[in-house]
């Protein structure tokens, strides 16, 4: 199979639902305080710091190593994300609904409290069915959504052989981008999801391993976030580690 020479992908930045889920669950809320649907949620100033800072961390790249080519999900925050890293490249960019996040349906807007006082039924349906099986009425499970990333990562395959592709997408993407290019197992999969979290533009990387296969060369990594003085989001910081 055809092979990609490099595949980043970077979770976009803090956005302003990102602190409005930390504080609704920190305080006990049901509900997390949102004002645009979830395609349409933007960056906050933390994020846009943060997505300047990745900027100049790909301005730093040498020339061989820089991304040929960046698709970015449709949604404002990763678009925003894209723009601020990506000013002053010619990197072309495509956006591609693929990339969008998990749809939630009717839990969208609610915090794990809100969920088991609202829908006790569909809590203990998930349960019951685990975390990777498991759809939300209205929404998508992590099978669906690793069913359209595995059509995109045919279509990168086939379109941009030999090319380094950077994306732009949300946390669940890059867990399934794991699953799918390193062929894990559900249970290495939600292993991984119990002990990180996917911190607000981190840099997951796979490298070409001259076996014509991508090889885990970085994963959840803010490091480049110190070292261009942005601050990672405080309750990323702990669990984002390079590999």
């Amino acid at each position: 199979m055809a092979e990609l020479a490099t595949l980043w992908i970077v979770r976009h930045g803090e956005s302003t639902a990102n602190v409005a889920a930390t504080h609704a669950e920190a305080s006990g809320a049901e509900l997390i305080d949102l004002t645009h649907r979830d395609a349409d949620v933007p960056l906050s100033p933390t994020g846009e710091d943060q997505a300047r800072a990745t900027g100049r961390w790909l301005a730093e790249l040498p020339d061989a190593k820089r991304p040929d080519v960046a698709v970015v999900s449709p949604y404002l925050r990763a678009v925003q994300t894209s723009r601020l890293a990506l000013a002053g490249t010619d990197i072309p960019v495509h956006r591609d609904e693929r990339l969008r996040d998990r749809e939630l349906g009717i839990l969208d807007g609610l915090t794990g409290h809100g969920v088991r006082r609202r829908y006790p039924d569909e809590a203990d349906r998930r349960e019951r069915l685990g975390k990777f099986y498991y759809r939300p009425p209205g929404g998508e499970s992590w099978t669906d959504v690793a069913l359209r990333l595995r059509t995109l990562l045919g279509d990168l395959r086939r379109d941009h052989e030999g090319c380094r592709v950077l994306l732009f997408g949300h946390d669940a993407l890059v867990f399934l981008l794991r699953y799918l290019v390193e062929g894990l197992t559900e249970d290495e999969l939600m292993a991984l999801t119990r002990q990180d979290v996917i911190a607000n533009c981190s840099i997951t990387e796979w490298s070409a391993d001259g076996e014509d296969r991508l090889a885990l060369t970085a994963f959840n990594d803010v490091a480049h976030l110190r070292q261009q003085g942005a601050r990672p989001t405080k309750e990323d910081e702990i669990h984002a580690e390079p590999v």
